[in-house]
């Protein structure tokens, strides 16, 4: 069965178990087909092999890690369901034209501990996988530092409906050398990762004082520097100190319909920061802001803006029918350029400085439905942390956390919800 047709029964399941879920999905149903409109052409495994994972062993025959280390163009799909235990080794796609297909699985789905999942590739699509890395009792600042899924000078790639959580670095990441390949901008940019598009996902409780080397660690998305043509779209952020979407110096994003829930210090942030080029001449970024939504929790600061401008970079912007908002409804500020020597110029745009070709974004009045019904791996199965985590943002209760172990840790994973 495709991909498309599984998900339409699974839509057909939901319209019949009742109102409660109709509505929503209903909501959901409405929201634009993000990953197929980024400008990653991610071919992922599309006429190959289909390899199936038959143990929830972390490495040997029929395991996740042999599927991924095959070559050539291939699909992935679960015969077995549960929790893959990485035991600190994480995930290293190297070998392009993938396609994993985490809808395949049976009930409960397919989680990750222990470890994350590195795309060092092209024309890879990860779809409807929870990682969540966890600190696994390691001593504050001892040095263990895991993202969730990360991009590493990777191009073409779409990481679609999954859920990530409990990293000690970032969440969720594109990034890569800053100037490799040359010594012209286009050459740095083909030499990082680009062409990326991360839609419907939950990305939630990065680790704040946990067993990141510099201390405080809760990150949700890295974009890095010179990184561009991405695309961040109807994701959910919760419970992320800082990251809520990071874009530094040179990059060229997208940031659509995205719901932004209990940043601490950061929400959206853009960086160029000087000693990092090397005396190299810094280059303007380009960033859309469209249809996001913020909204403070117990995590947040004050006076915490939308967004905030740092460093040295100039940056040309457009910003147009976002909603930033306080725990108690009080609008946040849109904008803070954070003073800095020389001060970096922010050119306010009439139209977006790059836009996906057919993306039509959604009000940001229709956001939150929308994100809270179809984001997140296999939305009509979650788990016992992706319905506690909705249930705050919801709620307005919840806060950024240090450890797994204060919600329930590696044993609500992949759990069922009560």
């Amino acid at each position: 069965m495709k991909t498309g047709d599984f998900l339409l029964r699974r839509r057909a399941v939901l319209a019949g178990a009742g109102a409660a879920l109709l509505a929503p999905t209903a909501a959901w149903a409405k929201a634009p087909d993000f990953a197929a409109l980024g400008w990653a052409g991610a071919r992922g495994g599309e006429g190959g092999r289909t390899l199936r994972v038959t143990t929830l062993a972390a490495d040997g025959p029929g395991s996740f890690r042999a599927a991924v280390e095959a070559s050539g163009p291939r699909k992935v799909v679960f015969d077995v369901a549960g929790v893959i235990d990485l035991g600190r080794k994480s995930i290293r796609i190297r070998e392009p034209f993938l396609t994993v297909a985490g809808e395949t699985a049976p009930s409960p789905g397919i989680t990750f501990i222990r470890g994350g999942i590195q795309i060092e590739s092209h024309d890879v699509v990860l779809r409807h996988l929870r990682v969540r890395a966890g600190r696994d009792g390691a001593p504050d600042r001892s040095g263990w530092e895991v993202d969730g899924i990360t991009c590493w000078k990777a191009r073409d790639v779409i990481v679609d409906h999954c859920s990530i959580a409990w990293a000690t670095d970032e969440n969720l990441s594109a990034s890569g050398p800053r100037f490799d390949g040359g010594d012209t901008v286009e050459a740095w940019r083909k030499g990082t990762s680009h062409r990326i598009t991360f839609s419907n996902n939950i990305v939630s409780e990065g680790l704040s004082h946990a067993s990141h080397v510099k201390g405080e660690h809760s990150k949700g998305t890295l974009i890095h520097d010179n990184a561009t043509e991405v695309l961040i779209a109807g994701n959910l952020y919760a419970h992320n100190l800082e990251r809520n979407q990071l874009f530094k110096g040179a990059v060229h994003a997208v940031s659509v319909n995205n719901l932004v829930y209990d940043p601490g210090t950061r929400a959206m942030h853009y960086a160029l920061n000087a000693p990092e080029w090397e005396g190299r001449a810094w280059q303007v970024g380009r960033l859309a802001l469209v249809g996001n939504v913020v909204r403070g929790g117990a995590s947040t600061r004050p006076d915490l803006p939308l967004l905030i401008v740092e460093g040295q970079g100039d940056l040309d912007l457009y910003v147009h029918d976002n909603r930033a908002t306080y725990a108690g409804g009080a609008a946040m500020p849109e904008l803070r350029v954070l003073p800095t020597t020389p001060l970096p110029q922010v050119r306010r745009l009439a139209a977006a400085p790059l836009w996906p070709k057919g993306l039509k974004a959604l009000p940001a009045s229709a956001v939150e439905a929308s994100v809270l019904a179809g984001a997140g791996a296999r939305f009509w199965d979650r788990d016992a942390v992706d319905v506690r985590i909705l249930r705050q943002v919801k709620d307005g209760t919840g806060r950024v956390i240090d450890d797994e172990a204060e919600v329930g840790g590696y044993a609500a994973a992949g759990r069922n919800k009560a």
